[in-house]
């Protein structure tokens, strides 16, 4: 799977070529497409996410989302990207590499959603190898990190196929759905031999 990061992009909008994906920042002209995909799979996401707030699908609050996913790219804190499909350029979910650590410890943490309509096609393994690459080759971490719930099965397949490495569980780790909730803790280092790896 080739992985390109091109030149005449700014700075502020990665974008991220995988075999079948496209990953870039957010951009205003996404709001429509954002707002109809996270409406339909509200019941699908729910179990899954932190509360949402009753602004989160406005434009207004859209608009916030932009500015501040550009402003960490810039910064080098977050990297908040949305997949679409590279030929239609459908919207099908999004991936953040966030909480970008530098210093020793030169790491950050991956989250994900998936559409409804777009889950179990393997979108979502494609773009989280795709992202993995972009962390360690053009980023140069050494650590990503990623959580999930004990029965969020799926997620926890995931990361099992692109290679991801379980390391333990944290007790009330995130507040999930208005619950804290306990997290399986898992991690893939640069050092890792991924599936589908050609380096």
């Amino acid at each position: 799977m080739a992985l390109f990061r091109f030149s005449t992009e700014p700075p502020t909008r990665p974008l991220l070529r995988t075999q079948n994906l496209i990953l870039r920042g957010p951009q205003a002209s996404d709001y429509a497409a954002w707002a109809v995909l996270r409406m339909e799979s509200r019941e699908f996401l729910t179990p899954w996410e932190p509360t949402w707030n009753e602004d989160d699908l406005t434009r207004t609050s859209f608009r916030l989302r932009v500015k501040r996913a550009a402003r960490e790219i810039a910064a080098d804190e977050a990297y908040s990207l949305f997949i679409l499909d590279g030929r239609s350029e459908t919207l099908l979910g999004g991936l953040t590499l966030g909480l970008v650590r530098r210093g020793v410890a030169q790491a950050c943490t991956l989250g994900y959603w998936m559409g409804q309509r777009h889950a179990g096609k393997g979108h979502m393994s494609e773009a989280v190898r795709g992202a993995l690459r972009f962390a360690f080759q053009d980023l140069a971490l050494h650590r990503v990190e990623a959580a999930c719930l004990p029965n969020n099965a799926p997620s926890r397949r995931l990361l099992d196929r692109v290679g991801f490495q379980h390391e333990g569980m944290a007790r009330s780790y995130l507040r999930i759905n208005g619950i804290w909730a306990d997290h399986l803790l898992y991690a893939a280092l640069a050092s890792d031999r991924l599936p589908g790896d050609a380096r």
